[in-house]
């Protein structure tokens, strides 16, 4: 792992302790611990939209289904399977890897279609899992699974964050990292120097859906609730406003954005629906006058040291004056 990736694991480490500390000497009380919970969970999930829609420079729209896929098999796992704690891995491992197994699938449409296109084929992707989940009665159809157990914790919670960052940053920095960065910038180009582009897109799906599907799991057993109505055009929103916010191919800017978001989502509470529309206004904004994000293709060791650059040259420029 590189350097500026692991200052980024060094500081999420460091937080983890630091919140566990504060849960564990009751510092911290029940709602704001539930909002921790909630922005290490977003972490995860943005960080695995960042692999696709960062990194790789592809507008997809997929997260949401991702995230029911994922959600749904770890709750039928800790019903009927893996009914401990003490196997909650195991149902945490299962979502992932059925949401992996769905983003392989997603993978081929990218293979052809490019920019809107590819947009509309995984927001019809997204729709489509909705819809076939409002209609499963196995599942509990558009009333959604209840009793379902609230495994996780704020330990599970900022551990899976902790190797979710371990995950991203390895494989952003192999030769698929590469390959993606590559494709971004010209996929032509990439093509023309012998890298296979379709092997990489869908190692890049599968590994971007494998995060997303463990924020699911993690996020049902923490509300012990899942329905279809919660992977929707709402979670659109969310994950593309986490995004962009926090800055596009950095996993600081993924961390970054899902605290910025969830915070803001506390705070407007109480303009209830209207807080979507917040949202949406907040997207846009962002994507005209910050397109990149706060930490945009940076992480936070190199934004640190291009701002005391930035100090040096302004302080350099005043004695010269």
């Amino acid at each position: 792992m590189k350097k500026k990736n692991l200052q980024s694991l060094v500081s999420i480490i460091i937080l983890a302790v630091v919140l566990i500390a504060l849960s564990e000497m009751k510092l911290v009380s029940t709602s704001k611990l539930l909002v921790l919970q909630y922005i290490g969970i977003y972490s995860i999930m943005v960080v695995g939209i960042n692999i696709v829609n960062g990194y790789m420079g592809i507008f997809s729209l997929a997260h949401p289904g991702f995230m029911a896929v994922g959600a749904y098999a770890a709750a039928l796992c800790s019903k009927y399977c893996f009914t401990t704690v003490y196997l909650y891995p195991l149902c945490l491992l299962a979502g992932g890897i059925a949401a992996m197994c769905v983003g392989l699938l997603v993978a081929v449409p990218s293979f052809k279609s490019k920019g809107d296109y590819l947009a509309i084929i995984t927001l019809g992707f997204t729709l489509m899992v909705q819809s076939i989940l409002q209609n499963a009665e196995i599942v509990g159809a558009s009333r959604g699974m209840t009793n379902i157990s609230k495994f996780t914790s704020l330990y599970w919670v900022y551990a899976c964050l902790v190797l979710a960052v371990v995950i991203a940053g390895r494989f952003i920095n192999s030769k698929y990292g590469r390959s993606l960065k590559a494709i971004r910038e010209d996929e032509m180009a990439t093509e023309l120097v012998s890298v296979n582009v379709r092997h990489a897109k869908t190692v890049a799906f599968g590994v971007s859906a494998f995060l997303i599907g463990v924020s699911g799991a993690l996020l049902c057993h923490l509300l012990g609730y899942t329905s279809p109505s919660s992977y929707g055009y709402s979670n659109v929103v969310d994950g593309l406003v986490m995004v962009y916010i926090g800055g596009v191919g950095s996993i600081t800017g993924s961390i970054t954005g899902a605290v910025i978001w969830q915070l803001l989502v506390q705070m407007l509470k109480g303009l209830g629906t209207w807080r979507w529309v917040v949202g949406g206004a907040l997207l846009c904004l962002v994507m005209i006058f910050l397109p990149k994000g706060i930490f945009g293709y940076q992480e936070i060791g190199e934004a640190l040291r291009d701002l005391k650059k930035h100090d040096i040259h302004k302080s350099g420029g005043e004695a010269r004056s």
